[in-house]
């Protein structure tokens, strides 16, 4: 269950951006779901069943979203709004590989204090809370959800996952510290975890990778000296090196990723997040979700289209790792 947003993405292709009242035209044009939708996606191609408790609105943006949403039987039981549309972003690709983003700000990201008062959780359910939806008015929301939710995991008869965004100065002190004394399930990049550790006074001294192969004795020690500091289960994500996940107390354990070739624009991790709640959902331990969540991501970049990442089907995940089995 997501409470992240979704919106739209429209990609343009230009050779470069044209100086203020200039004039560029597009190689291509490509609209696009995004947001937390391709974690969603992930996830309901694992089999599991899937919601979205984030807000829709109403107008040809909110159109393209509900009908995706249908076609791959994912449930939103979020806020409607049928006074104004979802948003959509405008993604400027130059040649030089350059991205410029101008965001439209639509129903998704006008959420309140109420926004996730109707979310019914069940024992065994897992609730992903996206960086996208603590930035804006919907981050009140969030943050009614988390307290309510209490600091004791173990307490929870469901999981929260969190996916924690690399802007977090755009993150206000009180929500980030309401998420920390949650202690719910961490999951990011290396480039956020560097900037969680940064905000929250976490050791870095050993972090900075060097020229000599020392990168996985510097991840093990982000994970080891964030996660102690989280004091809840951690996974940092690094692509085609696979993942470095941390139990609270527990050892730092190596999850082997999947090598592909990187021929996509977008990153993976969000169907990795998709995924790894898929996983957890049917009972699966953290260390185990992982693993099918890096087949997942390796998978999602190879099939890539338009340079997005295209979320794999269960039997392609559950194949390519009983091949790298064998």
């Amino acid at each position: 269950m997501s409470l992240g947003e979704v919106w739209v993405d429209i990609r343009m292709d230009v050779d470069s951006l044209p100086k203020a009242g200039g004039f560029a035209a597009s190689r291509s044009t490509i609209p696009t779901i995004d947001g937390s939708y391709r974690a969603l996606l992930a996830s309901r191609l694992m089999g599991t069943p899937t919601a979205h408790a984030g807000i829709i609105g109403a107008g040809p943006w909110a159109s393209m979203i509900r009908h995706a949403f249908y076609e791959h039987d994912i449930a939103h039981i979020g806020p409607d709004r049928l006074d104004i549309d979802t948003g959509f972003r405008l993604v400027l690709n130059d040649a030089n590989g350059g991205k410029t983003f101008i965001a439209t700000y639509g129903a998704e990201a006008q959420g309140g204090a109420d926004t996730f008062d109707g979310v019914d959780l069940q024992p065994g359910d897992v609730v992903s809370i996206s960086s996208n939806s603590l930035m804006d008015a919907t981050a009140a929301g969030v943050d009614a959800f988390i307290r309510q939710s209490g600091s004791d995991p173990d307490a929870r008869p469901y999981q929260i996952v969190l996916s924690p965004t690399s802007s977090l100065e755009r993150v206000n002190d009180r929500l980030l510290e309401d998420l920390v004394l949650a202690r719910p399930i961490w999951t990011c990049n290396r480039q956020a975890a560097v900037k969680l550790a940064d905000r929250l006074g976490a050791p870095l001294d050993e972090v900075p990778v060097t020229v000599g192969g020392t990168f996985d004795n510097e991840m093990k020690a982000l994970c080891d000296n964030l996660g102690t500091t989280l004091r809840a289960p951690l996974i940092i994500r690094a692509g085609a090196r696979g993942a470095w996940v941390r139990l609270p107390g527990g050892e730092v354990t190596h999850v082997d990723g999947f090598p592909t070739k990187a021929v996509h624009k977008r990153s993976a991790g969000t169907v990795h997040t998709g995924v790894l709640c898929a996983m957890l959902a049917t009972g699966r331990s953290l260390v185990e979700a992982t693993q099918v969540a890096n087949a997942a991501a390796s998978l999602s970049i190879e099939h890539s289209e338009n340079g997005i990442p295209v979320p794999p089907t269960r039997d392609e995940v559950l194949e390519l790792i009983a091949r790298n089995a064998e």
